[in-house]
């Protein structure tokens, strides 16, 4: 008698305190063995673009390795799967991170219920979070609403050491692996990932830029951030390793709060589970947006990187071609979607859990409900964006439109953010402004003024 663990956002070995609980009831039974169980929705995974297919294959294929080319890949229905693989393993108990997402939440349900009928138990332990959702809450009980003080009270909750791997156990395979799933659509370059090069990753970020991320995480032009979005979004690095390895000095402390609001938002996502698609603040719903055939033919110039604002589209151009974007681009691109195009904020969401590598459900609906002003900052409408003014702060050199934008090469410096207002800028096929921002930003304010009219 075996258990089975189902890998999930959690692909990797070391701390893995589900797979450890795993390991523990396998000694416990006697036998010492694990199946160790990823499971593919086939429909799913071929919605995904091809980066994401791709970030998948790669991960998949680096736990196989650190497997010894034992991890168990069924395809089909999940709870089928699941329950096929804990029955040939002869399995009362299957392990698993719990999740809590709507449609973690949803999956980790349907898993549930199919194997109790069968005299199965699923048993979830730990999060993909250093504190999980539902922990951090008021004197009252009632969950925050503000960062600042959650992330205080965060810091007192506080969250166990990186565990490693327990030893004494072995991986198996109760039934015949499907094989990793054969991506369907290309990628535009070699996807790396996995949990050897999170690890790598995130070395070379505490040697090379951690001492003053406070000061360069913004910058589009530079390699500032640790790109490990990707590594947690699968699950390939968990974020207590992270914030082990952080002291108290300025950049370890802004990248801690970084860590911070990946776990705020998951926490206002898990109190508030309708928004991942809906509004966190209802009365935005009466906020006047465009629509018709102008307002899509706006959507896809900003999807395609053809609105003529050359920060927007570097961004947009940037997710396209490499399945991630730059976070301070991202409140660009976000902004300006809502608050130039007047569109709703669901429009952008859902291209980039199409597209980002890196997708996280709470992160993507709250950090776009934070930019279109309708989430949990206090008065965040106001907060809008010039595109242009953001380029020259945010990458004052030009170097990040220039190399996502090859029509606005021939231009050197800063002036790039511009191009129209030189005689040749935009000589190359590159468009011309698709809006005028300061007319835009009229608009929105006008449209916010009145929702508070109604709403008085």
């Amino acid at each position: 008698m075996a258990r089975v663990f189902w890998f999930r956002r959690d692909l990797r070995l070391q701390d893995n305190i589900a797979l450890n609980v795993a390991i523990a009831g396998a000694q416990q039974d006697g036998d010492n063995q694990v199946c160790g169980l990823y499971a593919v929705n086939t429909d799913d995974f071929h919605q995904l673009s091809g980066i994401r297919q791709w970030s998948l294959y790669a991960s998949l294929d680096s736990l196989g390795a650190s497997m010894n080319r034992k991890l168990t890949i069924q395809h089909g229905s999940v709870a089928d799967s699941i329950l096929k693989v804990a029955q040939a393993a002869n399995s009362k108990t299957v392990h698993a991170t719990r999740a809590f997402d709507p449609a973690g939440i949803s999956e980790q349900n349907a898993v549930g219920v199919e194997l109790e009928k069968h005299g199965i138990f699923l048993q979830l332990d730990d999060s993909y979070y250093a504190v999980a959702p539902g922990t951090v809450q008021k004197s009252d009980g009632t969950p925050y609403r503000v960062y600042t003080p959650f992330y205080n009270n965060w810091l007192q909750a506080g969250w166990s050491a990186p565990v490693a791997l327990a030893a004494g156990f072995d991986w198996f395979e109760p039934v015949d692996c499907h094989g990793k799933p054969t991506p369907s659509k290309p990628a535009p370059f070699e996807v790396k990932a996995g949990e050897a090069f999170a690890l790598r990753t995130w070395g070379r970020f505490k040697e090379r830029a951690l001492f003053n991320y406070d000061e360069l995480r913004n910058r589009a032009d530079l390699s500032g951030t640790s790109h490990l979005s990707h590594a947690l979004a699968f699950g390939e690095i968990h974020p207590r390793t992270l914030l082990a390895d952080l002291a108290d000095t300025p950049g370890h402390n802004v990248y801690r709060k970084e860590i911070a609001w990946r776990e705020f938002y998951a926490d206002v996502l898990w109190h508030n589970q309708h928004t991942t698609v809906d509004y966190y603040e209802p009365r935005f719903k009466q906020m006047r947006y465009d629509s018709g055939a102008t307002a899509e033919s706006k959507l896809r110039a900003w999807q395609q990187g053809q609105t003529g604002f050359p920060m927007v589209d570097a961004g947009m151009r940037q997710l396209l071609t490499t399945g991630w974007m730059h976070n301070r681009v991202r409140m660009i691109v976000a902004s300006f979607l809502v608050k130039d195009l007047h569109l709703e904020w669901q429009h952008g969401a859902s291209w980039f859990e199409e597209h980002l590598s890196d997708f996280d459900p709470a992160s993507n609906s709250h950090g776009w409900q934070w930019t279109a002003g309708c989430g949990t900052d206090a008065s965040p409408y106001y907060r809008v964006f010039n595109p242009i003014m953001q380029g020259y702060k945010f990458d004052p050199d030009g170097n990040y439109v220039r190399k996502y934008i090859p029509e606005l090469g021939h231009i050197e410096g800063k002036e790039v953010h511009e191009p129209w207002l030189l005689v040749d800028g935009l000589a190359h096929g590159y468009p011309a402004p698709i809006l005028d921002h300061a007319v835009e930003r009229e608009e929105s304010l006008r449209r916010l003024e009145e929702i508070k009219v109604s709403k008085s």
